[in-house]
């Protein structure tokens, strides 16, 4: 009889702290939606206390999810305890995940606490939550750099308060997997009451080992949680990838011996659905997700495949949700076709309101461009969520001239604050005039970090371009994602939205884990 291990999705918690990934309430409720699908065991929501945004998106998906265990983080204060217990208050099976810092740096320079301040904290935080919720989590933030000895009294006197999982994160990504590994197995021997709390790993990829840390603290460690975010996103190099552990388990039971509840076909499509809302695009060779993660251009490799798959793939593309572009509807479809279609996708929206506009988006696409793919239909959803929600900066029109030898000028239509407005400008090109037109009456004064543009299909030349601009002001960092098979008109949409996240300038709390 195997383990089961349990898949901790923090991707909207701790892949969020990612600069430039926040999202709105409503695209954290639609990932939260599709990581229920893929069967994830606990989902970390957000941190309750950081913002009242981030208070209503885990109230509302604590209130919508009911196969998966909803999570809060928490500092360890009634405070933010309290916060976490009262957005959880709706949820099925809910999880209060709180933390401290428990390295003498962080103790020291971060906290300014004493080591004993810090363990009377730590239980005082645990008894408080305990009283709140019967599912506990506590996090020794940097507990890879703790002292062993006094990091095993902490652990210790929290699970005597009640804890019922210790997570024992690698923050900073400092970890090498067999350190890693024996730290948290000879931290487990040193804790009298070890067998009465669940072990999980949470580490950062900053020397890209994140992967290979979170094995190595489940095989050697004896582990049975990991923390991870879908595609590895992260602050910094990000945190271990959800895609590749469970695969990697799933590949190499005979090595692990162990199961994971994950619906793996839900995977790919839960790759896109993040890359798509946070603009953070999949590397072509990334494991399990990226587009050729199953191409073959040798020669050998293609014969072998072609004579027995396994000669080259220990995966089935399809066991992960690769399937191949499958042409769906055409502009003689109908809405109920449409819907049914969305269906099928596993894309759920909030209302007939918001179907009627993605319908609405889909007929004008398909007036345009002649074969539509699911990864289409995706886009036009994300589209559509976008324009229902309040963005202050929004998208009407666009024409623009460009010619060789001449200076190319744009004319942009956009409306601030519910008023239309007309702006002109020129530029080096098509996309310099346009932002620069919008810019002529905004005067954001932001910084321009990235600005990325990706074919949202392959192999025509009327796909639809996904653009994304990353841009910074006074310290935030938001990105805007537009799409649209006109990439000048996609950059507008996508720069709009950028200028709206900057204008909302909502102010959140950090964590760390």
């Amino acid at each position: 009889m195997t383990d089961k291990l349990i898949i901790f999705d923090t991707t909207l918690r701790d892949g969020e702290q990612s600069p430039g990934a926040s999202m709105t309430r409503e695209e954290k409720v639609r990932i939260a939606r599709q990581l229920e699908r893929l069967r994830v065991d606990v989902i970390e929501a957000g941190f309750a206390a950081a913002s009242n945004g981030d208070f209503e998106a885990v109230r509302t998906i604590a209130n919508q999810i009911k196969d998966s265990t909803v999570c809060s983080l928490a500092r360890a204060n009634d405070r933010d305890i309290s916060r976490a217990a009262e957005a959880l208050a709706g949820a099925a099976r809910s999880r209060i995940h709180t933390f401290i810092a428990t390295s003498p740096l962080h103790m020291e320079k971060k906290l300014r606490m004493t080591p004993e301040e810090v363990l009377e904290q730590a239980r005082l935080s645990v008894r408080f939550a305990r009283n709140l919720c019967a599912d506990i989590e506590f996090s020794a933030e940097d507990g890879y750099r703790s002292e062993p000895d006094f990091l095993a009294r902490v652990v210790e006197a929290v699970i005597a308060e009640g804890a019922t999982t210790i997570n024992i994160p690698d923050t900073v990504g400092y970890a090498i997997p067999e350190l890693y590994g024996n730290f948290i197995k000879h931290l487990r021997e040193r804790v009298p009451n070890s067998d009465k709390a669940i072990w999980s790993v949470h580490c950062h990829n900053d020397l890209g080992m994140a992967v290979a840390n979170s094995l190595a603290g489940v095989k050697i460690g004896g582990a049975r949680q990991v923390e991870c975010t879908i595609n590895g996103l992260g602050e910094r190099a990000g945190n271990c990838s959800l895609e590749e552990v469970v695969m990697a388990v799933r590949t190499r039971r005979d090595y692990f011996g162990l199961e994971v509840g994950i619906d793996t076909t839900q995977i790919v499509p839960a790759s896109r659905l993040v890359s798509q809302t946070t603009g953070f695009v999949v590397q072509p060779n990334k494991a399990v997700v990226g587009a050729n993660a199953f191409a073959h251009a040798s020669g050998i490799h293609q014969d072998g495949v072609l004579k027995a798959r396994d000669t080259y793939e220990i995966m089935r593309a399809e066991d992960v949700g690769w399937a191949a572009n499958k042409l769906v509807l055409g502009k003689l479809s109908g809405r109920n076709a449409f819907k049914q279609r969305l269906q099928e996708l596993g894309v759920e929206l909030a209302s007939e309101a918001d179907l009627n506009a993605a319908f609405a988006r889909f007929k004008d696409l398909a007036d345009r461009k002649s074969e539509i793919f699911d990864e289409d239909i995706i886009a036009l959803v994300g589209d559509s969520s976008r324009a229902a929600e309040p963005d202050f900066y929004r998208f009407v029109s666009l024409s623009q001239h460009s010619e060789t030898g001449e200076r190319p000028r744009a004319r942009v239509v956009l409306t601030m604050g519910g008023q239309e407005t007309v702006v002109e400008s020129e530029g080096n090109g098509p996309v310099d005039a346009t932002l620069k037109a919008i810019e002529s009456k905004v005067q954001s004064g932001a910084e321009m970090v990235l600005y990325s543009v990706n074919a949202i299909t392959s192999g025509s030349t009327e796909s639809q371009g996904e653009v994304t601009f990353r841009l910074q002001l006074g310290g935030r960092i938001v990105n805007g994602v537009g799409s649209d098979p006109d990439i000048v008109v996609a950059s507008a949409k996508a720069y709009l939205s950028a200028l709206s996240k900057l204008h909302a300038g909502v102010e959140r709390v950090a964590a760390q884990g």
